[in-house]
């Protein structure tokens, strides 16, 4: 292998695409029909396909595709004690960001068994070799949903109890085995507040955790529509203060907006760009997505950058996320011949 294949990686943010099957398996399991056995079959094979479809397109670092969660955070709330679920705010018309289900706090909230990465993580690192990386939200995004009522002042309050729980399981974690973990933090962008609370409660979570970090920052994508202000510039030079090796930030559904970060900045971190648009049905071409890595190339160094979709696939469906799995990796090829990395 040439020493510098290692350029320009291709991977993943998180989900994958929900095959067919699995939608009409999930519908079964809401009604009771699946018995445990039943739903586990259905979930292994849910992260193997996911695998599978990473592999055949040639992505470098893969997750699970977190097959397991459902609409990113909502599983994790059947873990927690010290919540309860409200009436819907909507349920007519389309699906949008007040149509997720929500909680208010009744006291205390605890996760007395954890968030359940770690088994996710273990099932993973059995059915491939290859480079993966695992996915948890943070502290704030896990309050995203959630109401804090009873036993806390605030949203941040709520927040800081997140904080030891993910600790924890991101220390476990490296001990299993875990070499590269990304927190996602597309609340940043979302919920009022302050940047510089918002990095003290990540710098927290990812305290003493002996591993490559990254931080992901977006702007939502629920029914492939944004929720937040669609600008970082803002968040500068606060996040750079965040305890992460690398930054993951969304770039082809901006049009490669605010590209020259880096330089205008100074910024050392690595960049994890999106490239590939999950909030589009348009197909990007091999050509396309080389020609966003030159635009990103004037401003970060090869050996800075790796090149990811602009956020999880979940919104997709299977078909078009494969092709534009499989596009991401032929376009970064084009780049890398041009380089003469391959």
């Amino acid at each position: 292998m040439n020493k510098d294949e290692k350029l320009l990686t291709t991977t993943v943010v998180g989900s994958h695409a929900i095959p067919g099957w699995f939608w009409t398996a999930l519908n079964e399991i809401d009604k009771g029909n699946y018995a445990s056995t039943d739903i586990n079959e259905v979930y292994n094979d849910a992260v193997n396909i996911a695998i599978l479809d990473q592999e055949r397109a040639g992505i470098d670092i893969i997750t699970d595709g977190e097959m397991r969660r459902s609409h990113f955070v909502q599983s994790f709330y059947k873990k927690m004690e010290g919540i309860t679920q409200d009436p819907p705010l909507r349920l007519t018309g389309i699906e949008g960001y007040d149509s997720p289900t929500r909680y208010h706090t009744t006291g205390k909230v605890k996760i007395p068994k954890g968030l359940g990465i770690i088994e996710e993580f273990n099932y993973l690192k059995k059915q491939t070799n290859k480079p993966l990386k695992v996915t948890c939200p943070g502290p704030l995004t896990l309050t995203i949903h959630i109401r804090p009522e009873h036993g806390y002042k605030d949203r941040l309050e709520l927040a800081w109890d997140f904080v030891d729980v993910i600790n924890s399981e991101l220390k476990e974690l490296v001990k299993l085995g875990a070499e590269f973990i990304q927190i996602d933090e597309p609340s940043y962008a979302i919920i009022p507040g302050s940047d510089k609370d918002w990095i003290e409660l990540y710098n927290a979570c990812v305290k003493d955790v002996n591993a490559k970090i990254a931080l992901h920052v977006c702007f939502g994508n629920f029914s492939s529509r944004p929720r937040g202000k669609r600008s970082y510039k803002w968040m500068f030079p606060e996040l750079l203060n965040a305890k992460s090796e690398q930054l993951v930030l969304e770039f082809a559904n901006r049009e490669m907006s605010e590209s020259n970060l880096w330089e205008t900045f100074d910024i050392q971190k690595e960049l994890c760009a999106g490239i590939v648009d999950v909030k589009s049905f348009y197909l990007e071409s091999p050509e396309d997505v080389a020609e966003r890595i030159r635009v990103l190339l004037k401003y970060v160094p090869p050996n800075k950058l790796s090149v990811s979709p602009d956020c999880g696939f979940f919104q997709l469906p299977r078909w078009i996320t494969y092709l534009k799995l499989e596009a991401l990796v032929k376009g970064t090829n084009i780049v890398k011949r041009e380089l003469g990395i391959i």
